[in-house]
């Protein structure tokens, strides 16, 4: 069985609630976005649960836990994959979850604290 192929749950995870399941036509990654029942909602973990049948463990269920996020506007790709934010700036933490420790709400083009990566202060 493909792991595309099964419902997945989403799970809330503060407070911790299940939002119910869904039927994936791609795999979520942490740091994915998804709409789900009208709210945006940012993967943090997948798990996958297998189950012992005739002698083979089978993929039974996928989980997701997510919080609850808006889609960042800002968007840099880096070796391969979207980082949140300006990752030419030295604080962007060139993740897909949090942008920067400085200014993680962003956006980057006004932050006081950007510093170019081709111009590196002491600070960074």
């Amino acid at each position: 069985m493909e792991p595309d192929s099964l419902q997945t749950e989403v799970i809330l995870t503060h407070p911790r609630e299940s939002l119910g399941r869904v039927q994936l036509d791609w795999t979520p990654q942490p740091g994915n976005y998804l709409d789900f029942e009208g709210k945006t909602y940012a993967v943090l973990e997948r798990r996958h649960r297998y189950q012992l049948k005739a002698g083979r463990y089978r993929l039974h269920n996928i989980a997701i836990y997510v919080q609850s996020a808006k889609r960042p506007s800002e968007k840099s790709l880096v070796e391969g994959r979207w980082v949140i934010g300006d990752a030419s700036c030295c604080y962007n933490a060139h993740s897909e979850i949090i942008r920067c420790a400085v200014n993680p709400d962003g956006p980057c083009e006004s932050c006081r604290f950007y510093e170019n990566l081709g111009v590196k202060s002491a600070e960074c």
